[in-house]
């Protein structure tokens, strides 16, 4: 059966090698590739810790953090599971046997930023105006359940305003170039994968901020949920997302 477009923005690996393409975009993208032992080794190495992801998924479903331990060995956690290994190859083993037959993909990890003990990331929501230009929306944050890997809200993850997040970690004036900064590369993100795909006519960019504070793209997702921006006090950014929704459902 032939893939249709609609087929390839659900997967991981090719809304990853589009975004590459993009010479403003590519900067942001950490080091991924498919899912191998020869792939994960070198990475595992390389960077000490990483990502592992199936190439089609959402909610964070089926997501696994592994890395290096502190003296030697390995370690991977799975939802709330953790696991370590002594060698190489009973890590690898038993990674492939939790993948299976489906398709993964190796992210480099980053090192996201925390607040209470608590690892987040934001979603950046891009959506076509009224007007018929991209526009970011919204900017919210997801902080993670403290138990599990992932940010995501069906997994436990609390959207959290950005400025709760970030005020122990950057000025309010290097927020506001942040904030910027994000929603540029949000509305560049969507007007390149316009370029491919025509009809899509909102995204929802998730971002990580490392320690250093770069952004790094972990996952840009076509059918962002646009109702946790309704659980911030503030209803300004939840009712404009849902204005320009309705307008594009009306197209």
């Amino acid at each position: 059966m032939k893939a249709t477009k609609a087929d390839h923005l659900q997967s991981k690996w090719i809304k990853t090698k589009l975004l590459l393409q993009s010479g403003t975009v590519r900067r942001y993208i950490p080091d991924t590739r498919k899912f191998t032992r020869r792939n994960l080794e070198q990475m595992i190495y390389s960077y000490g810790m990483i990502y592992v992801k199936p190439e089609r998924g959402t909610y964070g479903n089926g997501v696994i953090r592994a890395e290096r331990g502190e003296r030697q060995g390995f370690i991977y956690q799975y939802e709330e599971t953790v696991r370590r290994f002594d060698t190489f190859d009973a890590f690898y083993k038993s990674l492939a046997k939790k993948t299976g037959r489906k398709r993964y993909l190796i992210q480099k990890g980053i090192h996201l930023l925390k607040h209470n003990s608590r690892r987040f990331d934001i979603r950046v929501m891009v959506q076509v105006s009224p007007k018929g230009a991209w526009e970011a929306t919204g900017i919210i944050g997801r902080l993670g359940h403290p138990r599990k890997i992932v940010t995501n809200y069906h997994s436990g993850g609390k959207p959290t305003a950005i400025e709760t997040l970030l005020h122990t970690h950057l000025s309010a004036s290097r927020l506001a170039q942040l904030t910027e900064e994000l929603n540029t590369l949000g509305v560049r993100i969507a007007a390149h994968m316009q370029k491919t795909y025509p009809k899509i006519k909102q995204i929802g960019v998730d971002v990580g901020l490392d320690r250093s504070l770069t952004p790094w793209i972990i996952e840009v997702n076509m059918r962002p949920d646009p109702y946790i921006f309704n659980q911030l006090k503030d209803k300004a950014m939840y009712k404009k997302v849902m204005r320009y929704r309705r307008f594009q459902l009306k197209i």
